[in-house]
C-alpha cells in the first residue's frame, strides 16, 4: 500500500494537477479570508459554509483528484499488471484513496496560514476553525471514496470526472429536493442522508459524533465497492 500511495501522491506533482489545485486553494481561500478580514470579522464558519467555497472544493476539485486513480490504469492497460502484483486489492484501493485524501487535506490545510494571519489582528475562535476543518476533511473523504468508486467503473478519466462532478453536485444540492417535496417521510429521509446538512453542523461549531460516523461509513462503503469492482476484474 505504501508504494502505491507514494506513487499516486507523487503523480500529482509530476503533472499540473497538484500545482493547479494548490493555486486554486490559495486563490479561493485567500479571497474569502481577505474579505472576512476587511469586514473586521472573525466568523470563520462563514468561509467554510459559503456555497462558493464548498462547491469549489467538494464539487470541482475532488472529481479532478479522483478521475485518474483507477480509470487511467485501465486506459493505459496497466491495471492487469497492477492486479497481478504481489499486493492485495484492498491495499491498491487504500493506497490510491489516501494519496488523493492527503492531496485534498494539504489544499484545505492552507487555511491554517490565513487563520494564523487573521488571528494576529482579530480575536479568532480556534475551536470553530478546527470543527470546520474536520468537517470539510470528513466530507471530502466521503466524496473522494465515491469518486474513486466511479473511477473504477470506467477507463475514461473524462467520464469519471463528469460523473463524479454530477454525483457530488447532486449530493450537495439534495436539501433542495426536500424543500420541493411536500412529504414528511421523504423530507426526513433526505435530512438523514443530507451531506450538506451534516457538513453544516460542523460549521456551526458543533461536533456531533453521528455526523462523523456517517461520513466515515460512506467512505468505508464506497471503498468496499471499489475493492469489489477490482476483485471482479482480477478474476475475470
Amino acid at each position: 500500500m505504501t508504494a502505491i500511495f507514494k506513487r499516486e501522491f507523487k503523480s500529482y506533482f509530476t503533472s499540473p494537477i497538484g500545482y493547479a489545485i494548490l493555486v486554486a486553494s490559495l486563490l479561493v481561500f485567500g479571497i474569502m479570508f481577505s474579505s472576512m478580514y476587511a469586514a473586521g470579522s472573525a466568523e470563520i464558519a462563514g468561509i467554510f459554509s459559503n456555497i462558493f467555497t464548498v462547491i469549489a472544493f467538494m464539487v470541482v476539485i475532488i472529481p479532478i483528484l479522483t478521475m485518474r486513480l483507477l480509470s487511467e490504469e485501465k486506459r493505459l492497460k496497466t491495471d492487469q499488471a497492477l492486479l497481478t502484483a504481489p499486493v492485495g486489492v484492498s491495499a491498491i484501493v487504500l493506497g490510491k484513496f489516501f494519496a488523493a485524501f492527503l492531496m485534498f487535506a494539504v489544499s484545505v490545510s492552507i487555511t491554517l496560514i490565513f487563520q494564523i494571519i487573521v488571528s494576529c489582528y482579530v480575536s479568532a475562535d480556534w475551536m470553530v476553525y478546527l470543527n470546520c476543518l474536520i468537517g470539510m476533511l470528513l466530507f471530502g473523504g466521503a466524496l473522494i471514496a465515491i469518486g474513486l468508486f466511479i473511477s473504477s467503473l470506467t477507463e475514461s478519466p473524462m467520464v469519471a470526472v463528469i460523473c463524479s462532478f454530477a454525483v457530488s453536485l447532486a449530493l450537495l444540492m439534495l436539501d433542495f429536493a426536500g424543500y420541493l417535496i411536500n412529504n414528511s417521510l421523504v423530507t426526513k429521509l433526505i435530512g438523514w442522508i443530507s451531506f450538506s446538512g451534516r457538513y453544516n453542523a460542523f460549521t456551526s461549531g458543533v461536533f456531533d459524533y453521528s455526523n462523523a460516523v456517517f461520513f466515515l461509513s460512506v467512505t468505508a462503503v464506497f471503498l468496499f465497492f471499489a475493492v469489489r469492482v477490482l476483485e471482479s476484474k482480477r478474476w475475470a
